[in-house]
């Protein structure tokens, strides 16, 4: 049986790392493409680089939520919960704000077009 517990707990530290890093890479790549977007004048820079960190954040939170499978004391147990609990406060303002965004560049009166 304990043989079955390090199995668990050596594949969910792998997949921890693995769901952490890629959030990590995905968040950085969505800020470099913003940086590169808001230099170029794109219109759309705000709505992709919140849609980016949005989707790094889904990650970040697929890890803590995997991490609750290997804590063992109450107090890791209550901290995991904050983390979890302020990562998803921020997915969904990031969602709100992805939202308001698109809700604010489908109102616009297309620009050049003759109606």
């Amino acid at each position: 049986m304990e043989i079955l517990h390090t199995i668990l707990t050596d594949v969910t530290d792998v997949a921890i790392i693995l769901l952490e890093f890629i959030g990590v890479g995905v968040i950085i790549w969505a800020g470099l493409r913003g940086i590169f977007e808001y230099v170029r004048g794109n219109p759309f820079t705000r709505l992709n680089l919140a849609k980016g960190m949005a989707m790094g954040l889904e990650f970040k939170l697929g890890s803590e939520i995997l991490r609750t499978v290997i804590v063992r004391e109450l107090s890791e147990i209550a901290l995991v919960a904050a983390i979890i609990a302020l990562r998803a406060a921020l997915t969904f303002l990031i969602h709100w704000e992805i939202k308001t965004e698109e809700d604010q560049h489908n109102s616009r009166p297309s620009e050049g077009k003759d109606a």
